[in-house]
């Protein structure tokens, strides 16, 4: 039979976009001469992953082999949308194109050339419940007591491994920086980190963060297959540059050796996750590590109106550490941010759900609004008053407040003390206490049922000779706390309950369960402050259950449709998203910025790139609210001083509204 060759011909398409049409002279030039090392300062607003698309379609359009692009993005939904726009704008599929989160193209390039390092390429990634099963089969051979509550548990293990890896740094150092109160077991850690390592290549598995430490041993040692990626990648992208790792940073530093085509885009004043691990420095570093980087500023935006970036310019002016930059709006001036004064965290509620009335009447969904904070916490008071008013809100990334597990934990008490017959709060607040698993906290349970006719008998000796060794200490420890908290009159003083909850004990416990735990122990400190409102223990309840069951069924009258909802969200959850009317709460010292951020210049600076991420949320109105007392159930009712980002800025920046006194908002 005779053979014949069809001999195909590479097509390089013909220039069809109309580059200066579809983008700003600041993006255009990035797009047309980003060719060599160059950072991209891509402000907020200002289009920049638009600037990406229409330079990956420019380098297919000179005729770049799909396959010689690498585009990494920091979520598969941007990779998968990005390539999407590329496609339509130029009409043409391209399969070869690498595009991709970082532990994406790491998993591709370990099952190409992992062997070249040991690692087979039929090997199974772990997700997160996998390496925890792995974490609690080494704690097992180790023969290592993991039932006293206050070892860390598991999870906590988990990220503490994952942090150190994530950013070189060994355990000790890990634990020092972040878990001070497990260095003395380090060694224990440091045991568990090497067998975990062993039982993975013993089992040929890679858990998440092997995607990146593996391909960067990969391309280190394997001079080959360096070389070969080298010469592949003509041209690589990086997205949201300073969100990323030291081992991201040098992953890219190599593969681009040959070419020296790395085109990264960033804004230095949105990096927000150096507890994730991110590294501030990859971005600021950047042209003295790659020598003759152009940079290029994206200062043009297109969200928010003037007066908005004008206060967003000043207050990130006062970083040292940072690139300048000065956002300038496509849009009008628009309405000044507004400061506003208010008594106390309950009036301010009560303002932020009369100015969401407001604007729905206007004519604004509910989806278009949201309030924003620095910790969970600060949300507790405002949560009770929407669920009060009936108004639908949704927690973004995250439990509402009276959902979140320490909060239940610590609530449980408090209902044994209301009903001493609530099996699952029993079951619930034994679980925390030591020796206690959740099988043996229903027999406890069971046995009190059957035996005991009050509360008071659980103190009385002859019910309870079962008990033995840890699981009697930790009986011990849970019939001290009922003690203290069903004293006589102690049911109209809540806040000193709680108090004897955490402080007694629970306080340890939150710090081993959970690797959150300080944000957690805010959280706790917060709810003793809300409790401090109440003088009877059974409303007290019957409020913060509405909080656990609520599902927002009920909408606003004025709500366009059964779907609409408020939006509520920590800062940190809210970077990269967008809302016609913003309203920032809990503008208060020590709280935004965090107290502890004052030990150090790098924490100030990111506790005030939080405030920027926050105020460029916003289209076309910012309310800023500074509750000017508050309760602390260790002084009382004190003074709030406003957050140091407000002090700061010049009054020109923002217009000051007065409450009137004697007169309650809503």
């Amino acid at each position: 039979m005779q053979k014949y060759i069809l001999k195909i011909q590479r097509q390089v398409p013909c220039e069809n976009i109309d580059y200066a049409k579809h983008l700003n002279p600041e993006q255009l030039e990035v797009v047309k001469n980003a060719d060599g090392p160059c950072l991209v300062l891509a402000g907020a607003g200002s289009g920049k992953t638009r600037t990406l698309i229409y330079r990956v379609a420019y380098l297919l359009e000179r005729g770049i082999d799909p396959h010689n692009i690498l585009l990494t993005t920091f979520t598969n939904k941007a990779s998968h949308q990005m390539r999407e726009r590329v496609e339509m704008l130029l009409k043409k599929n391209f399969e070869g194109l690498w595009c991709g989160t970082f532990h994406h193209i790491g998993n591709r390039l370990l099952r190409m050339y992992g062997k070249h390092i040991g690692i087979k390429p039929g090997f199974n990634i772990m997700d997160e419940e996998d390496s925890l099963t792995m974490i609690k089969s080494c704690l097992r051979e180790l023969n290592i007591n993991t039932k006293d509550k206050f070892f860390p548990a598991p999870r906590v293990i988990q990220s503490i491994m994952s942090y150190s890896r994530n950013t070189k740094s060994d355990i000790s150092d890990t634990l020092d920086k972040h878990y001070p109160e497990f260095l003395q077991i380090a060694d224990t850690i440091n045991a568990v980190y090497s067998l975990y390592t062993k039982k993975k290549a013993g089992s040929s598995n890679l858990d998440y963060d092997d995607l990146l430490t593996e391909t960067l041993r990969l391309i280190t040692q394997s001079q080959i297959v360096r070389d070969k990626l080298s010469a592949q990648f003509q041209h690589i992208l990086v997205d949201e540059y300073q969100d990323t790792n030291i081992l991201q940073s040098e992953i890219i530093t190599l593969l681009s050796e040959r070419h020296g085509n790395i085109l990264v885009v960033g804004d230095d004043a949105q990096s927000i996750y150096a507890f994730r691990g991110a590294a501030i420095e990859n971005i600021l570093n950047f042209p003295k590590q790659f020598t003759g980087a152009k940079i290029f500023r994206l200062e043009t935006n297109y969200r928010s109106n003037q007066s908005i970036l004008d206060l967003a310019n000043e207050s990130i002016s006062y970083n040292s550490r940072q690139y300048e930059k000065h956002l300038h709006s496509v849009k009008d001036v628009g309405e000044k941010p507004a400061l506003i004064n208010l008594r106390d965290p309950r009036q301010q509620a009560m303002f932020v759900i009369q100015k969401i009335t407001e604007l729905n009447d206007e004519g604004y969904d509910l989806k278009k609004i949201a309030v924003l904070f620095r910790a969970h916490y600060q949300s507790a008071e405002l949560e009770m008053e929407l669920l009060k008013k009936g108004i639908p809100y949704v927690m973004r990334g995250g439990m509402k407040f009276f959902e979140q597990a320490h909060i239940k934990d610590v609530l449980a008490y408090l209902k044994i003390a209301q009903n001493p017959f609530d099996e699952i709060a029993w079951i619930r607040a034994l679980s925390t206490e030591e020796g206690i698993g959740a099988g043996f906290s229903l027999k406890i349970f069971k046995n009190y049922t059957e035996k005991c006719a009050s509360l008071k008998d659980i103190f009385n000796e002859k019910y309870w000779g079962f008990l033995k060794n840890r699981t009697r200490r930790g009986f011990e420890h849970f019939r001290r706390i009922i003690a203290d908290i069903t004293k006589e009159g102690e049911s109209g003083n809540l806040d000193r309950m709680l108090e004897s909850i955490i402080k007694g004990g629970y306080e340890k416990y939150c710090a081993s369960r959970f690797d959150n735990y300080k944000d957690r122990l805010d959280d706790l400190k917060e709810l003793v402050n809300f409790a401090h409102t109440y003088n009877d223990l059974k409303k007290f309840l019957a409020d913060t259950s509405l909080g656990e069951t609520f599902k927002g069924e009920t909408v606003l009258n004025t709500a366009k449709d059964a779907g609409d909802y408020l939006v509520l969200s920590t800062i940190h959850q809210a970077k990269g998203l967008e809302w016609d009317a913003v309203i920032l709460i809990g503008l208060i010292d020590n709280q935004f910025p965090h107290a502890k951020s004052k030990e150090s210049l790098r924490h100030m600076e990111e506790e005030r790139r939080l405030f920027y991420v926050a105020i460029t949320r916003a289209k076309d109105y910012l309310y800023m609210l500074h509750p000017m007392t508050r309760y602390d159930y260790n002084y009382g009712i004190v003074i709030a001083r406003p957050s140091m980002f407000i002090e700061e800025l010049p009054e020109n920046v923002y217009t000051k509204w007065e409450i009137e006194e004697g007169v309650e908002v809503l």
